[in-house]
Formats: C-alpha cells, structure tokens, sequence
C-alpha cells in the first residue's frame, strides 16, 4: 500500500486486487478495489486469525504441506484467473504482483503485460551465497557452511517440488512453458522488486540480473490510530510492537509487559488488531493499545520491543533507534541476525522469562553503541533513498517499457 499510495501521489491511476481485509487500506491510499472472487481469502480480522492459526501448527513439514493446499499449489489456478479477469475489467498498463504466491505470477506472465514481483522482505529465493529463507543463519563460512547451503537448498526444492506438475497444467492452459520450480516463476518476472535496503539484507555476487533492490516502505498502515505522548514524562519511552496479525503472541506480550514493569521506563506496547489490549495485564507504568503509528512514536523511543518482523526492523532503524529481538517465527530470525550484524540490538528468545527480558533491554537502553550503530545504519538507510530507484521508480519504468 506504501507503493500503491506513493504511485497515487505521483498522478497514476492504481487499481487493487486483494482480500477484502485490504480494501479500506486501498481506499486510504487512493485507489479503487477488488477483492479475490474465486481465490482463496479471508474477509475479516477474524478469518484471518484463523487461517495464520491452522498454517503454523504442527511441524514445519505439516505447515508446509498446508500452505501448499491452501496458497501455493492448490488454488494457483484460481488466483491466476482472478488476477486475469480484473486486468479484462479493469485494463492495466503494468502490473505489480506478490512474489510468493505463484498463481499470482502465473498470472502476471500470462497478462502479457510488464509486470514486477515484489517481496516485501528480504530475498527469498534460494541462492548460492545467501543463507536459505527462515532459517536465521549467518552467510556461510568455509567448505562445511557451503555444504550446509546447499544441502538446505536441495531440500527445499525437494519439498516445493511435488507443486511443479499442477503449476506447469496451469502455465499451459495460458500457454505458458514449464518451469522446473516454484522459484523459477521468480526467473519468469521481468523484475523482482525486494523491498528493503541492499545494505540490510547478505550480498551474493549470484543475484539474478532481474533483481532490483528499491527500499523499505515505512508508511504507518491506515488502520493505526494517533498517538499522544504525556507532556511531563521523564521515563525512557519504550515501544512494544509484535506481529500486527496473529502470531500466539498474547503470551509473549504478558511476559514483555511484565519485564517493562521490573524497570524504570515508560512501556507503550501496541497489540495489533489480532490481539485485545485487554488480554495482556500490565504493569502501571506500560500503556497497552490495540494501534497507533509508529512513525510518531519513534522518533521519542529510547528502544524497541519487537518479534522482528520486517517492517517494524527497518521503521525502527530509519529512526536510529536500537532493538530487542524476540523472533517468533515467518522471517524473523533472518531479519534479527541482519540486525545483529549492523550491531544495532540484540536477540532473547521467545520463551525467556521476564527477568531475561528486562536485563537484554537494560544492556541497550545503557549501551550507546546500539543506539550509535542504529543512528549511523539510518543515514545509509537515508542515502539510499535519496540516491536509489524506488519501487515507484521501477512501477514507472515498466509503464514506458510497455
């Protein structure tokens, strides 16, 4: 929505086509809005909840084979349909589509339009040189952390790969040619946009050529509220910020909330529209609310509490503001070891208890050398978009290439 908005301001004409969940956001953002009609999708906060619960319980391979039936493989062509019919009613002169669902590309590249695949992370395709997606590692060192690289990536392509035959049945009824891999539809895209900072996420010197790195979005979503900081406050302000969607976090934010209690700072934790503040006691001295924009509360944070998803990291960065980790799964861990290398927070895990919590964020609030090591990753994060192609920019020459 941070692009679509961004294109709206620029003078183009943004059409959406998302779940029903979005299309406030869409409308916020200036545009006009479909929602899947025969693709699978959740029309409330409620459904939404449901769904993230079902993908991740059980084991990684039960996850696994769910998100297959339910996102990947199953219903590709359903979203490629979908897709090619809103372009049939609403013509388009480019399109920028999800990178990670493949009847989505699929449909892109049979709209014979010039069409971008974005990844609202870092980048996941496996790749020589790069750690695999998810697993938090650190890019390997020597002849056994090759090996332990490519294992991995051998193993994910066995895993997605029972998808192949039923994606390559929908590529030919557009006529499409086959791929070998789900991944390959990322080879298939004219651009790959990766939405963060090159210098965030590991380097390769084997990154596809089409791979263009365009920066992180920071716009606040339209759902958060306005935030208000009390005037005669001394406390160091710390924000609490877990996923925004469900996550079983509820838990986790009791304990965080607790830790915030045992010091002498001012706590605000938002909960996400997943999440009751009413679920999560709190300390005296810790706000609980359901949204507000971080943008505002920030630039007044001394720290930040976060599960580490991707776009609180780099929002908290852009301040120059220092983190503490507590990954809890999706990308995570990716983006904590990304963190950890610019020396700008440290990790705890989920599971610690209070206390364990209270003395890592201690060590950043009495340690400048974080908030030193995110200030300076924030002006790298400055001079790229100030000398860097946006996604708007990439949007824009897709346009005059088409």
């Amino acid at each position: 929505m941070g692009v679509a908005a961004e294109l709206v301001r620029r003078g183009h004409l943004v059409h959406v086509l998302a779940d029903p969940t979005a299309e406030d956001a869409a409308q916020a953002a200036g545009c006009t809005f479909t929602a899947w009609r025969t693709a699978p999708h959740v029309s409330s906060v409620a459904e939404q909840t449901e769904l993230m619960a079902e993908l991740e319980r059980g084991s990684p391979l039960r996850q696994l084979r769910e998100a297959k039936r339910r996102l990947l493989g199953g219903p590709a062509g359903f979203f490629a349909g979908d897709l090619l019919d809103t372009v049939a009613s609403h013509p388009a002169d480019a399109l920028l589509v999800e990178g990670m669902v493949p009847g989505i590309l699929i449909g892109a590249e049979a709209s014979r339009l010039p069409f971008a695949a974005m990844l609202a992370n870092v980048y996941v395709r496996p790749t020589p040189g790069l750690p695999p997606f998810g697993t938090g590692w650190s890019p390997a060192a020597g002849r056994l952390g090759k090996a332990r690289d490519a294992v991995a990536r051998y193993a994910i392509h066995r895993a997605t790969g029972g998808m192949t035959p039923h994606l390559n049945a929908v590529r030919a009824s557009y006529g499409l040619d086959p791929v070998g891999g789900m991944f390959e539809l990322l080879d298939r895209s004219p651009r790959v946009l990766v939405l963060t900072s090159p210098s965030f996420d590991f380097a390769t010197p084997h990154l596809p050529a089409n791979v263009r790195y365009v920066g992180p979005q920071l716009d606040d979503p339209s759902w958060a509220g306005d935030w208000h900081d009390a005037a005669a406050e001394t406390r160091p302000l710390v924000l609490v910020a877990l996923s925004s969607i469900y996550q079983n976090q509820t838990e986790t934010l009791t304990r965080i909330a607790a830790a915030l209690g045992r010091l002498p700072v001012q706590g605000l934790m938002t909960t996400g529209r997943a999440v009751s503040p009413e679920s999560v006691p709190a300390p005296a001295n810790v706000r609980v609310v359901q949204t507000a924009a971080h943008g505002q509360i920030l630039p007044k944070a001394a720290a930040v509490i976060t599960h580490a998803g991707h776009g609180t990291v780099l929002k908290t960065l852009a301040a120059g503001v220092p983190l503490v980790c507590l990954p809890m799964g999706r990308d995570q861990k990716d983006n904590t070891v990304r963190l950890l290398r610019l020396g700008a927070g440290v990790r705890v895990e989920r599971s610690a208890p209070p206390e364990r919590i209270a003395a890592a964020l201690r060590r950043v609030l009495e340690n400048p050398q974080y908030r030193q090591a995110a200030r300076d990753f924030a002006v790298v994060l400055a001079e790229e978009a100030r000398t860097g192609r946006s996604a708007a920019d990439e949007a824009e020459a897709l346009l005059r290439s088409g």
